[in-house]
């Protein structure tokens, strides 16, 4: 079974081998109380082994993670030195797999409490954005505005299609854009989320919108970490090039 607290310290090498800083400046390369910051000059194993601590204790301080730190290093020593363990294997398993769930249950409220939020700010967003001139809503509650009118085909949720496209989020805020990677994208119609499933359908060939997607037609209450939060509400221009097939 996989388990929540394996990945909480498996970025630590990979931070430290990205090169970023240990200390809050760089003009402090012994933070204070570290051990031998004033004494005589630490090896380079101490070094590292001073620098792994620092990565764990911010990667469990910034995933909010409930820890003793005296018994935290007693765990790690006892690995370390090879010690017999405070704890049996069941005594282990039972006490993580208690955490796992305190850990699910408290992201599936931040989860919901977010989502929350994103919701209110989205119906508002939307409901402002539907006096606009030329904003058309659709029975789903698809808003979208023409930008150039398209005079190809239209593709069918079975086509294949080729388009340029820029996704938002209500703030402005860009999360992906075929335009900076300076390719187009080619995808079936009923293969993206559903906002984009319907709007395309509503296209030509040549056609150019500016779509406003809420969340049921979007990425829903999971959202799609990191960028696109539960419950957004997106915005998307998108440029119909070629329906493939």
């Amino acid at each position: 079974m996989r388990r929540r607290w394996h990945a909480l310290v498996g970025p630590i090498l990979l931070t430290a081998a990205a090169g970023q800083p240990l200390s809050a400046t760089a003009q402090d390369p012994l933070p204070a109380g570290r051990p031998g910051a004033t004494a005589q000059q630490p090896t380079f194993e101490q070094d590292v082994s001073y620098a792994i601590g620092l990565f764990m204790g911010r990667d469990l301080l910034q995933k909010q993670v409930p820890v003793d730190p005296n018994h935290l290093m007693a765990g790690i020593r006892d690995a370390l030195t090879k010690a017999q363990p405070r704890m049996s294997n069941e005594q282990i398993q039972a006490v993580m797999t208690r955490f796992d769930q305190q850990m699910n249950e408290r992201a599936q409220k931040e989860m919901a409490s977010e989502s929350e939020k994103n919701k209110e700010a989205g119906a508002a967003f939307l409901a402002d954005n539907a006096k606009k001139d030329g904003i058309q809503t659709t029975a789903s509650g698809l808003q979208y505005r023409v930008l150039e009118e398209g005079t190809g085909d239209s593709p069918t949720a079975s086509s294949t299609v080729s388009c340029h496209y820029e996704g938002t989020l209500i703030d402005g805020t860009v999360f992906d854009s075929s335009y900076k990677r300076g390719a187009p994208a080619e995808f079936p119609v009923n293969g993206v989320i559903s906002g984009w499933t319907e709007m395309l359908q509503l296209m030509k060939e040549g056609g150019k919108v500016e779509v406003f997607i809420p969340s049921n037609l979007a990425y829903g209450e999971r959202g799609a970490p990191p960028v696109i939060g539960p419950g957004a509400t997106l915005v998307f221009k998108i440029e119909l090039l070629k329906v493939l097939q």
